[in-house]
């Protein structure tokens, strides 16, 4: 790889690149392994991440490799920020009530965007995390986000392939396209080890006053408690609808995660 600088290439874009690098990656990086992973040169890539650790949004550790740094952390902690301080005291009532693993979702383009957590002391496999995202079609949140869209948006969603994290993820097109008739009709969405094995989820709609699902509220409970996971509609539905009342009046809530832009037409919004 050459340092020159491609054409329309900002160091912004390449900064960015860099951070990206960290999104999806173990919790730290060697400088060859940001490199690669931004399409960089390794000396162009040295002297970035050199900044960036200076600035604080990375950090290197005792054995040379470089992580997410504290103050880039912070930072992000404003992201979502509205909605998480609308929801949170109602996911910690959802998990005193139920004892089990709750989170709120949104969505982002194709995947559910998890906005906060709070965890069982149960050993449920762990699929994610608060600012991790999983395929709509794998997940309970995400899949009651999806079947809450308009039907277009549906058509649009299965043209694409379908990741399939497991055996039991639901991939095939006209299946999927039953169940978000479904999950319409009943008001939740369940799945059954289809992110992860030993762990399944249910998950209901936090609606607004127009009725549109601004966000998802799930519990992930172990496998072995699925037949079960049902009895828990009510405090989920009830929370759900404290939830949808708080951001109707704390508004305004940051929901551009989720909504797509007035310029997109069908389909664009799922790439």
């Amino acid at each position: 790889m050459s340092d020159e600088k491609p054409a329309g290439q900002s160091v912004t874009s390449r900064v960015l690149r860099i951070l990206e690098a960290f999104e999806s990656a173990p919790s730290s990086l060697s400088l060859t392994e940001i490199a690669q992973s931004a399409d960089l040169p390794l000396p162009t890539a040295y002297r970035l991440v050199r900044e960036l650790t200076q600035w604080g949004a990375l950090q290197k550790n005792a054995g040379g490799r470089y992580q997410v740094g504290l103050r880039l952390w912070e930072v992000a902690q404003h992201g979502g920020r509205q909605l998480r301080d609308a929801a949170r005291p109602y996911l910690q009532d959802l998990f005193s009530l139920t004892q089990e693993t709750s989170h709120l979702a949104v969505r982002k383009g194709r995947e559910a965007l998890y906005v906060d957590r709070v965890y069982s002391s149960k050993r449920v496999p762990r699929a994610s995390r608060v600012g991790g995202r999983l395929p709509l079609h794998a997940t309970a949140v995400g899949k009651v986000l999806l079947a809450y869209e308009e039907r277009w948006m549906w058509d649009a969603y299965v043209t694409a392939p379908l990741e399939a994290p497991t055996v039991r993820t639901h991939v095939q097109p006209a299946r999927l396209l039953e169940e978000l008739e479904r999950i319409r009709e009943q008001g939740y969405a369940t799945t059954f080890e289809e992110v992860r094995p030993g762990a399944c989820s249910i998950a209901v709609p936090v609606l607004d006053r127009a009725g549109v699902a601004v966000a998802a509220l799930g519990l992930s409970v172990l496998s072995t408690q699925a037949a079960q996971m049902t009895r828990h509609l009510p405090v989920l539905r009830g929370v759900a609808t404290r939830i949808g009342a708080s951001i109707d009046r704390w508004a305004p809530v940051d929901l551009s995660a989720r909504l797509p832009a007035a310029t997109d037409t069908p389909g664009s919004h799922f790439r």
